[in-house]
């Protein structure tokens, strides 16, 4: 085989992108200071303290208790055994170049950090998108006695090393954590990280801990695949994405569809997440819990969060 030219890098005729380089520096210098007046405006906007501030730490060992912390990170505690969903308490969203995070900015703070936090026996990864997997908020949760629930090839973005264990399951799988049966079902969604890296999993799970039955719905749009969870035994709780419908409804269910997955699976209660943290998409901060409160009608009382902060408990 011959031989490339030394000189073949600069050749025009051998590298057609060099061609295009002077008109894409012009584009860059024209889109340079909208792009940085539009990240000046973000970091310079404060977040909004959470309305209310949880107490995990007082909790009973014994019952299901809940709290949303913000977008779709829920801590659960059933029977004392502690899990944490989506977990991210970042104040910005993105892709991290040494200290700075160049993405979206929370509108409500985390309503409370990891410190004031119990320790978490299982932590729940539906997808590898960065509103969900939020590495530094990860980095955080390390702990030799958590165990990690997550979706098919996932791990990889892990320190698998410095948790108690890391179970990585397709469609259909179970896996015993802890005091957890958790099996992950088909949501209708996508698990891409960053634009090539398509061969990553998206999950919903169910959670069963013998006496308490939980759905997380990760991030979907509608899809038939809750009616496939129904049994006769109903779920207690069913953790479901409202927001980012307007408009993603193609990967993102509204507030009304949502309550019907709910419905299909036989869930006693809906937990609403994705909403009111980032704005992710053109319908009104308020507005998905306003359209599910309004969809639930009388049964309105089976949404039972709707403020970041706000606790649930079932003896």
């Amino acid at each position: 085989m011959a031989k490339r030219p030394a000189h073949a890098g600069t050749s025009n005729a051998l590298s057609p992108r060099l061609s295009r380089a002077p008109e894409m520096a012009r584009f860059l210098r024209r889109a340079a200071p909208a792009f940085f007046r539009e990240m000046a405006r973000e970091y310079a906007r404060a977040s909004v303290p959470a309305a209310l501030s949880p107490e995990p730490l007082l909790w009973p060992s014994t019952g299901l208790h809940a709290t949303w912390l913000g977008h779709s990170t829920v801590l659960l505690s059933l029977d004392g055994f502690t899990i944490l969903t989506d977990p991210v308490f970042s104040s910005r969203v993105g892709l991290s170049i040494g200290p700075v995070t160049v993405g979206i900015k929370r509108l409500v703070e985390v309503a409370a950090p990891v410190s004031k936090l119990p320790r978490i026996d299982l932590i729940l990864l539906s997808h590898a998108h960065m509103d969900h997997f939020d590495l530094p908020s990860l980095r955080l949760l390390e702990h030799r006695e958590t165990e990690v629930v997550t979706a098919y090839r996932t791990t990889d973005l892990l320190r698998p090393r410095r948790y108690a264990r890391v179970h990585e399951l397709r469609w259909n799988e179970s896996a015993i954590a802890g005091a957890a049966k958790v099996t992950a079902f088909e949501v209708e969604h996508w698990g891409a990280r960053m634009r090539s890296d398509v061969f990553r999993g998206y999950n919903g799970y169910i959670i069963d801990t013998g006496r308490h039955r939980v759905i997380f719905g990760g991030d979907t749009a509608y899809t038939e695949s809750f009616r496939r969870l129904k049994s006769q035994r109903p779920f207690d709780l069913a953790i479901m994405p409202i927001g980012a419908y307007d408009p993603w409804i193609r990967v993102h269910c509204n507030p009304e569809q949502a309550l019907l997955m709910a419905e299909h699976a036989n869930a006693e209660r809906i937990l609403p997440v994705h909403h009111k943290t980032f704005k992710l998409s053109r319908e009104a901060w308020s507005e998905p819990l306003q359209r599910l409160l309004h969809a639930a009608g009388q049964t309105s009382s089976r949404v039972c969060l709707g403020d970041i902060g706000q606790e649930f408990h079932l003896a």
